[in-house]
Formats: C-alpha cells, sequence, structure tokens
C-alpha cells in the first residue's frame, strides 16, 4: 500500500468517525422535565459575572455562628486565664502565710527552749557541749 492509500484511507476514517460523532450528539434524548433554552449549552455553563461574584462572595463569607464560636471560646480561654491567676495567687498568699506562721512558731519554741535551759543551767557545765 502506498502512502497516498494510506493517507486518503485515514482521512476517510477520520471524516467518519467526526460525522458519527456530530450524529451522536444531535441524537440525544432531550429531558421534557426542564424547559428548553434557546440559547444552547453555553447558556447553562456560564453565568454573568454579577452573579458569579455574588456566588463567590456568599461562599467566602462565614456565618455568624461561626463568629459567635470564636468569641465564645475567647471568652472561655480568658475565664480560663483569669482563675489560673487566681488560684495560683491565692497559692501564693498561703504558702507566704503558712512559711511566716511556720518561722514564728518555730522563733517561740526556740525561745522558750532557750528559756528552760537559762532556768535550769547551774553553771558547772558548758553550755551547748554538743554544738561544737
Amino acid at each position: 500500500m502506498s502512502w497516498t492509500q494510506g493517507f486518503v484511507l485515514s482521512l476517510l476514517t477520520t471524516l467518519l468517525i467526526l460525522t458519527f460523532t456530530s450524529v451522536v450528539e444531535n441524537a440525544a434524548v432531550q429531558d421534557d422535565s426542564k424547559p428548553a433554552n434557546p440559547k444552547g449549552a453555553a447558556q447553562q455553563v456560564f453565568m454573568p459575572a454579577s452573579d458569579a461574584s455574588n456566588f463567590f462572595k456568599r461562599r467566602n463569607r462565614r456565618s455568624t455562628r461561626y463568629y459567635e464560636l470564636v468569641v465564645e471560646q475567647r471568652l472561655k480561654i480568658k475565664a480560663n486565664e483569669q482563675r489560673r491567676e487566681y488560684n495560683e495567687e491565692q497559692r501564693n498568699e498561703y504558702e507566704n502565710y503558712a512559711e511566716e506562721d511556720r518561722n514564728e512558731i518555730h522563733e517561740r519554741s526556740r525561745e522558750t527552749n532557750e528559756q528552760v535551759r537559762e532556768y535550769h543551767y547551774d553553771g558547772l557545765y558548758p553550755r551547748y557541749y554538743w554544738s561544737h
């Protein structure tokens, strides 16, 4: 088979395919539930620019419920931080009070022990022998 015959055969095949695809496209059964659109398929696919921009504006806008949830979460976080700070402050105050109380009790008991030693000291033995 020569190259011209191959070329003509491929052209005929292409022409046949194109013919049948256009017939098949036109032979599609229309859906009668929808009214016929005189402007064609392009009208169904494309929309005016104003409608498209409104669509994207609506899609990008978040609902008010979202912002309410964000505000509630922030309030909860702030309340937790305030509660944590308050509890920490109370704990620090209690620790300071307990430390001062222990120091005062220790000082009183030390003074009492010193007075008892002074009272019972007879002068014969060195004081605080065990502390050297």
